[in-house]
């Protein structure tokens, strides 16, 4: 039995599909990621899993529980740590902690093995308000109040947005030695670079599920010639790459180009042919694709599908 398994989930607001028949399964132990940007389907998707909201079509099982028809046992078996900070601000660290292992029926002391690690590194300041923490001791607090009751499906909707490097390094850490304790954990974030910290991800893009595999299996798979571009004249070879008959894409990367091209072209033979159009000071160089290269190739052929 998977942890968690999505048929066909579908969810409209008016006239904008949120979710478009979208279907995945989690496994015990697992980390899989949902990866895309803002405005993908990765909130709905999330408060429809937690029983927040009720899908369109479509059905769903969590820890083998329907979503709808025992969603009062669901509740009790999940762990869900929103986007946005939703503790009590007014109230202390220990005293959050506190309330929501009260709300569950156990205690800080009876499931403390399970947080210490996280807990021990906010628990000096256990007396200071919510409200008064930065933005990584916040997310360990909302962490460590989501896991409280031990729960055996663990749902976090972008937590690291608006933390630090450090503090979103450290949280991903604390996820690894989680799901070694057989917690199934389904995080979504707009992060790119997250996606190689999962054991499994889906990329989804306006409501649509594009790709569902292991990250070093998607990124294995890109099929077509990749190159970085770099120039100090960044914005007009930008513009006149998009005018080339072997050019399939090119898009913005940093400091340099993401050059997709329609043939197998070598680097050399590339920068010299900018270099005879002017750009004298092209490099370009082969380079292997990562997750935001395969997600930006599959938004382009979802697209020409449409």
């Amino acid at each position: 039995m998977k942890a968690i398994s999505i048929q066909n989930i579908s969810k409209s607001y008016k006239d904008t599909k949120a979710l478009d028949c979208v279907s995945l399964e989690v496994g015990r132990g697992q980390l899989f990621g949902l990866i895309g940007p803002d405005g993908a389907g990765k909130s709905t998707l999330f408060r429809i899993l937690t029983t927040l909201l009720l899908a369109d079509e479509g059905e769903a099982f969590v820890d083998g529980l329907h979503i709808e028809k025992d969603y009062r046992e669901i509740r009790k078996r999940v762990g869900y740590m929103p986007g946005r900070f939703s503790l009590y601000q007014d109230l202390s660290v220990e005293e959050n902690l506190s309330f929501f292992a009260t709300i569950f029926g156990t205690t800080i002391d009876e499931n403390y093995d399970l947080i210490k690690d996280i807990y021990v590194q906010i628990e000096p300041f256990k007396k200071r308000l919510a409200g008064k923490l930065s933005g990584g001791m916040k997310q360990k607090l909302a962490l460590s109040c989501a896991l409280i009751h031990k729960p055996s499906v663990l749902f976090l909707d972008e937590p690291t947005t608006g933390v630090d490097a450090v503090s979103r390094k450290e949280f991903w850490d604390m996820l690894k030695s989680l799901k070694e304790k057989n917690i199934a954990i389904l995080v979504s974030t707009p992060y790119m670079d997250e996606a190689t910290l999962c054991d499994k991800i889906a990329l989804i893009q306006e409501g649509k599920i594009l790709k569902i595999d292991e990250p070093e299996a998607m990124m294995a798979q890109f099929e077509r010639p990749l190159f970085a571009v770099k120039t100090n004249s960044t914005y007009q070879l930008l513009n006149h790459l998009r005018l080339q008959s072997f050019t399939h894409s090119v898009l913005p990367f940093g400091e340099c180009l993401h050059l997709v091209t329609t043939e197998t072209l070598s680097p050399e033979s590339i920068q010299e042919q900018l270099r005879l159009q002017g750009f004298i000071d092209v490099v370009v160089s082969k380079i292997r694709a990562g997750i935001e290269d395969v997600f930006l190739d599959l938004s382009h052929k979802a697209g020409n599908h449409a």
